[in-house]
């Protein structure tokens, strides 16, 4: 099976390749500043914990996909925040492991933490909005779809003629 610090480095990994894409494809105007979140120049982005849930043991060979969430939409004065993690299984279509980072916002300069830069907090801010944005159209597709299930329960189960049939035993 994946030893269970491999999972860890995937979460890793994809926390760097989160911030990345915002350097890239979000905000390249800040991309320079973006892509130094992860060396000691200035502004950095420190895992001061990690809590890791693992739901199943997944085995070589597998792919995996690893989303990132804020959790919380930042401030001004924001200098730490938390991001959950989904590992899912390509193999299995399930989730591997859920985690929890908790990042600090380091000045390497100063040498002390510090809040997020207004650039960051900008863009974090989006992200948020989106992810919110997604939630409520997801719950409201899901809401949706019960409905249409128990209506046709509804119709099928609620009809005068209708006999349960429990099957041959």
């Amino acid at each position: 099976h994946v030893n269970n610090v491999t999972y860890v480095r995937y979460a890793e990994s994809a926390r760097i390749n989160w911030a990345q894409n915002f350097a890239n494809h979000i905000d390249p105007r800040h991309k320079q500043e973006w892509s130094e979140l992860w060396t000691p120049k200035g502004d950095g982005l420190i895992l001061r914990s990690m809590k890791t849930d693992y739901k199943f043991p997944m085995a070589w060979p597998d792919r995996i996909s690893v989303y990132h969430k804020l959790r919380a939409a930042p401030t001004a004065s924001t200098d730490s925040f938390i991001l959950d993690v989904l590992i899912l299984s390509e193999r299995h279509q399930r989730p591997a492991a859920r985690c929890v980072e908790d990042i600090v916002v380091y000045n390497y300069r100063r040498a002390a933490k510090s809040p997020l830069r207004d650039f960051m907090v900008d863009e974090f801010r989006k992200t948020f909005e989106l992810q919110e944005q997604s939630r409520r159209r997801n719950e409201r597709k899901v809401r949706d779809l019960l409905q249409r299930v128990q209506r046709l329960e509804k119709q099928v189960w609620d009809r005068p003629d209708a006999v349960e049939d429990i099957g041959n035993a």
